[in-house]
């Protein structure tokens, strides 16, 4: 079963969600672009809820988000039961934000992270697997906070 990327931005990440896609595509990877598909203005929020809801309904395994800082995105995209969206600036994190959090959802910030670590980041992040054992217990927890 080959692995599908959900992806979405804002106008402030549009450019550096294109390189990604191109850069995905050219590795191997299907994608699905929910947009948005230029620079003008529009709301990280709208994006951030498709690609979390490509996630919950399995029409994709991973989601990467793009706006300006990529907090708003992952503000966002946290909103939705189920999403456990990390935002990384340097591989470490992404690494552990799969390994230890079974992150479903990378956001990035075009703004402050240049596109060559971008895409550093984005391949460590799917090439790191969730560690399960204690981690899941850790992970369970934070689920059932979305049920409080």
């Amino acid at each position: 079963m080959e692995m599908k990327i959900a992806l979405g931005s804002d106008h402030g990440g549009y450019e550096l969600k294109e390189t990604i896609q191109n850069w995905l595509e050219a590795h191997g990877y299907k994608t699905e672009d929910f947009g948005t598909y230029n620079t003008q203005s529009c709301d990280y929020s709208d994006y951030a809820a498709l690609v979390a809801e490509a996630i919950i309904t399995g029409n994709a395994r991973f989601g990467i988000l793009v706006c300006g800082t990529g907090i708003g995105m992952s503000i966002a995209a946290n909103k939705v039961q189920g999403i456990r969206a990390a935002l990384c600036h340097e591989c470490f994190s992404a690494k552990m934000s799969r390994a230890h959090n079974d992150a479903n959802i990378l956001c990035l910030g075009q703004r402050v992270t240049g596109s060559g670590l971008a895409l550093e980041i984005v391949e460590t992040w799917l090439k790191s697997e969730f560690e399960g054992g204690r981690h899941q217990r850790r992970v369970d927890k934070v689920a059932a906070l979305e049920q409080a």
